[in-house]
């Protein structure tokens, strides 16, 4: 119907209460209020198993590339609440750091254990650096560029954003003998038909060799083994230039929305389920 619809494309689409709250007298006909992200999700969202989350973080010293970023800020915030001995978020963008650390100052006021750092992943140099003075043992590598069409019209750039700083991080983690990398990749990296998919699977090939290389690598000690992985994200809702920050802006503006196709299906997460 209509209504449905109009959930599907807007949230700033607004609500009526329901006869019961108007008839109880909690609420009254003219109380609307804004259609919450998670009712666009169509279904409840999935919480994770708590038991498998913490050990693998508490008490380890964390870094996260791309942490600005609207995942790597909710990844971060995720890291802080399973209490690691510290963490390091490393951005590109001024704007992005300064906002994720006046957000985490404000969520876990005084605290101490997250250091700030401003620069690129593409530099070998920087992340070595890094990884050796805050003696990092597990991190997360979500610094990329993902908007389809920018990536489309700046290939060379998206390229070596993407791809180079995949490698850049698997090097030094290999030379400083990190206990885990893991790679935010994406569905778009599944028989891709833009760039910025295939610097995804790009990244994701350079993660798998540097795992089979230290698989292979009898030279290496089983304990100095850096366990390199991969997860790939589908649509996250409200993330960053995602559908719905589009959409919401379309409709502010009085239209109109525009669609890729008018049989376009997606599959969504919330932020907080990708990260967890």
């Amino acid at each position: 119907d209509i209504y449905t619809k109009l959930q599907l494309y807007g949230i700033n689409v607004l609500q009526i209460p329901s006869i019961e709250e108007i008839s109880s007298g909690n609420s009254s006909i003219n109380k609307l209020r804004p259609i919450a992200i998670e009712e666009l999700l169509g279904r409840d969202p999935v919480p994770p198993l708590p038991e498998l989350l913490g050990p693998g973080i508490r008490g380890r010293s964390i870094c996260v590339t791309g942490g600005g970023g609207s995942i790597g800020t909710e990844l971060s915030r995720q890291i802080l609440d399973l209490n690691p001995s510290k963490l390091v978020i490393i951005d590109n963008s001024e704007p992005n750091l300064y906002k994720i650390n006046t957000l985490l100052d404000k969520e876990f006021s005084s605290n101490n254990k997250v250091n700030y750092i401003l620069g690129s992943a593409t530099n070998i140099f920087l992340i070595e650096s890094i990884f050796k003075q805050y003696q990092i043992q597990i991190v997360f590598h979500a610094a990329a560029y993902k908007h389809v069409p920018l990536v489309e019209d700046n290939p060379i750039e998206g390229i070596n954003n993407n791809v180079n700083s995949t490698r850049v991080v698997c090097e030094a983690a290999k030379r400083c003998s990190l206990d885990k990398v893991i790679l935010i990749s994406s569905d778009k990296a599944v028989r891709p038909t833009n760039v910025m998919g295939a610097t995804k699977r790009l990244s994701e090939l350079i993660v798998q060799a540097y795992a089979e290389e230290n698989v292979n690598d009898i030279s290496i000690k089983c304990e100095n083994k850096t366990c390199f992985s991969i997860v790939r994200f589908g649509n996250v809702l409200d993330s960053s230039g995602s559908v719905v920050p589009v959409f919401r802006k379309q409709i502010e503006e009085g239209g109109p929305i525009t669609l890729t196709h008018k049989d376009v299906i997606r599959f969504f997460m919330t932020i907080p389920e990708a990260a967890q």
